[in-house]
């Protein structure tokens, strides 16, 4: 996982654990439920969700097109744990088939932010927040490849981590 990628995860679990992380609080869940249901338009009318994209300087184009999305399935997440995603779906017994999970890694667009909110109710809306919203926003081959491994359990070749740095 690069620098940029982690810094990113740490400024979004930061800004998901004030905003709509604590489930006790009556904002937070009323937050969440409209993102979940939002359109791109009605995403970028919350106050919280325009200041983050502000701090993190995305201002259009494809990372704005990757952004609405990521805060959309952000808002699916009950908790946070130390388990990424991939991990915990997959592994020796797991709770999203392979044939889903490469469904998975091949979806664009609105059906890939469809598969990813199965897999987040599949993984009992809890994991890594900070890497799956960094996954999100640097969605491509290397992250695709990470979760392979991690899917399966595995730790990714010196040179695939590498690679996810650059």
């Amino acid at each position: 996982m690069s620098e940029e990628t982690r810094s990113t995860g740490s400024i979004l679990l930061g800004w998901w654990s004030a905003n709509i992380g604590n489930r006790d609080a009556a904002g937070s869940r009323a937050l969440s439920a409209r993102l979940r249901r939002a359109e791109a338009v009605e995403v970028l009318s919350q106050r919280s969700v325009v200041e983050l994209a502000t701090v993190l300087g995305i201002n259009g184009g494809a990372r704005l097109s990757r952004f609405i999305p990521m805060v959309r399935l952000l808002a699916e997440l009950r908790a946070h744990e130390s388990a990424p995603l991939a991990r915990r779906i997959g592994g020796s017994d797991p709770l999203l088939s392979e044939l889903r999970f490469q469904r998975l890694l091949r979806a664009e667009g609105d059906e890939m932010e469809d598969l990813m909110r199965r897999a987040i109710l599949v993984a009992d809306r809890k994991c890594n927040v900070a890497a799956l919203a960094g996954d999100l926003l640097f969605w491509g081959d290397a992250v695709r490849q990470r979760w392979c491994f991690q899917y399966f359990g595995a730790e990714p070749p010196n040179q695939l981590s590498r690679e996810s740095q650059e």
